[in-house]
């Protein structure tokens, strides 16, 4: 297909209708270049993305990098006790200045030595004493939009975009009962995958797969929808206790205290678009972070929360490892399936196919309009609210 033809809405006329009319997205959107490259300028440039967690950062000069769709963040915490994000560019020929997680007591160019405040502010650059009109005030870090819910940070290329409350809509709502600001990110994993971000986040939201790909660990799994507002989408499997480990495993590690409602009755599986995913169980949570690297890379980066109360427990350590095995297990068959996934999607015969009523979180993802306004002006991103339908 020429690429000029990706971008016209009558090729997704079938992908916006009702789940069981409906069929995914052709597979260009997971293979083409182009395709890709549009949702970085239209989605990810202009939407909320989520960072990392406050505790990866307790101390000033506390420092995390993030590198996703090109580009490279700095999160740090300031003098002020402020947590920032600053594109990770020298202003002077545009050097990388960190790498990895630390920490430092200022943020200095590999290169040339320009040294920057943990504020982003420009103090000092031997050698520029002779530059006509040089003005240190205009050679800040730029530095990009940071927000902070529940000990979740989020930033966003965007200037124009609204208050992160108004995009989470109700999610603060459903999971209040939590308390996510009191718990401990206890471990981060990752995995870089060779497919396509939307495959990783359709698997993490369709249960249809979980009796065939996870059989030998977490088994069947039956959702069910659950309405939102905002921008995420969620599905709620009722259990009476914790499924955050293995189904032969038992674990004596307690309840979060106050749980009420589908909090309380299970777990919530759900997507914050556009590339993060929750799992809330009534013991513990855990997220996974989509960083695209390419049409066909993606790092998964999986944290592993807990409130402070049982992290402090004296069988944590013991207990824990349950929990490990059983996240290690199930995304260990996540990725297999995913990049066997992504194989297929390659081939010139390819074609969309039909979705089943177990996959309402996969027609959210698809229903998620690509749609070209005029020639020579970027698409529209929409969450497509469709009346969600419950599995037969």
């Amino acid at each position: 297909m020429h690429p000029i033809d990706l971008f016209n809405p009558d090729h997704y006329v079938d992908v916006r209708r009702p789940l069981t009319e409906a069929s995914t997205l052709p597979s260009w959107c997971y293979t083409n270049v182009e395709f890709y490259q549009r949702e970085v300028e239209t989605i990810f440039l202009k939407h909320w993305n989520f960072a990392g967690r406050l505790d990866q950062l307790p101390n000033i000069g506390d420092f995390i990098t993030i590198d996703f769709f090109g580009e490279s963040v700095i999160v740090i915490r300031g003098k002020d006790d402020v947590v920032r994000s600053f594109a990770n560019v020298c202003r002077h020929r545009s050097a990388r200045l960190l790498n990895g997680n630390g920490h430092c007591r200022t943020i200095v160019c590999p290169y040339h030595s320009w040294v920057y405040g943990l504020d982003g502010r420009l103090i000092r650059m031997k050698g520029m004493e002779g530059t006509v009109n040089f003005n240190p005030e205009e050679n800040s870090l730029r530095e990009l939009k940071t927000e902070i819910w529940a000990g979740f940070i989020f930033i966003t290329f965007s200037p124009e975009i609204g208050p992160l409350v108004e995009y989470l809509g109700d999610l603060a709502e459903h999971f209040e009962p939590y308390q996510f600001s009191s718990m401990r990110c206890v471990r981060q994993k990752r995995y870089d995958l060779e497919c396509n971000w939307k495959l990783y986040i359709e698997n993490a939201m369709e249960d249809y797969h979980t009796a065939t790909v996870h059989r030998g660990s977490i088994g069947n799994q039956d959702c069910v929808p659950v309405d939102t507002h905002g921008q995420w989408n969620a599905i709620h499997l009722e259990a009476p206790a914790t499924i955050a480990v293995l189904p032969e495993d038992n674990t004596s590690l307690p309840h979060i205290e106050g749980l009420y409602g589908l909090a309380e009755q299970g777990t919530y599986f759900s997507v914050i678009y556009p590339a993060t995913f929750f799992a809330t169980h009534q013991d513990c949570m855990w997220w996974l972070q989509l960083l695209p690297q390419g049409v066909d890379r993606t790092t998964v980066v999986i944290g592993s929360c807990f409130p402070e109360s049982t992290v402090e427990r004296p069988d944590f350590e013991s207990e824990v490892q349950k929990y490990y095995r059983r996240w290690d297990k199930a995304l260990s068959e996540d990725n297999a399936v995913s990049e066997w996934q992504q194989r297929g999607l390659s081939s010139s015969m390819s074609r969309p196919g039909r979705l089943s009523d177990y996959e309402p979180g996969v027609h959210w993802i698809a229903t998620v309009s690509y749609t070209h306004l005029r020639a020579h002006e970027t698409l529209r991103y929409l969450v497509c609210r469709h009346q969600h339908e419950k599995k037969k």
